[in-house]
């Protein structure tokens, strides 16, 4: 979860307001970003960031005996869910807004 704290550190240290990230990408075993429909104007860093802090969540858990293969975050307004794939992992980025709200929000 320490990526999470990066993501919202890093945006903190600066005086501009971004958009939440919308899309998705694959990251392979080494942590490197293969493909992503995340707009380019999004820091190419924090997704790096968030994309490591994913991959040690999964090793951490396959190292501590877990069957973990998928994660859900609902982190404030930004809905994350990762996947493990055999060649590295796919994360989902969905902002929530009044159309598309955090299902424990829905009547």
């Amino acid at each position: 979860m320490g990526f999470l704290k990066k993501l919202w550190r890093a945006r903190r240290s600066r005086a501009a307001v971004q958009p939440l990230p919308s899309g998705s990408m694959m990251v392979n075993l080494d942590g490197t970003i293969g493909a992503t429909t995340v707009p380019a104007t999004y820091p190419r860093r924090l997704l790096q960031e968030v994309g490591n802090g994913v991959l040690s969540l999964f090793r951490e858990a396959r190292a501590a005996q877990l069957p973990l293969t998928e994660v859900s975050l609902y982190f404030g307004s930004l809905h994350v869910t990762a996947r493990e794939l055999r060649t590295g992992v796919l994360i989902y980025f969905a902002p929530q807004t009044g159309e598309n709200p955090h299902p424990a929000q829905t009547p």
